[in-house]
């Protein structure tokens, strides 16, 4: 079961493990998301951390750009979906 589709990750930061992503449906800390690549990534994991411009929040809207705490290493255009 791999949910509702809510986008595709546009870039990766490494160092500090946040993905960038403009999510199409609301999206809050808690929510439970699924990442799924190409490359083999499949992994499960509860938002805990959503950033816009360095400000955290609580609660992403369709279109916002928002950086993502991933637990894992993800890359561009792994698709990403709420549970």
């Amino acid at each position: 079961m791999e949910g509702t589709f809510i986008g595709k990750v546009k870039h990766f930061y490494s160092k500090i493990s946040v993905a960038v992503l403009e999510p199409s449906d609301v999206l809050k800390a808690g929510d439970t998301i699924r990442i799924v690549g190409n490359d083999g990534t499949d992994f499960t994991q509860p938002v805990e951390s959503m950033e816009i411009e360095h400000q955290k929040i609580e609660e992403a809207k369709p279109g916002d750009l928002i950086g993502l705490k991933v637990s894992q290493r993800v890359r561009r255009g792994c698709c990403v979906y709420k549970v």
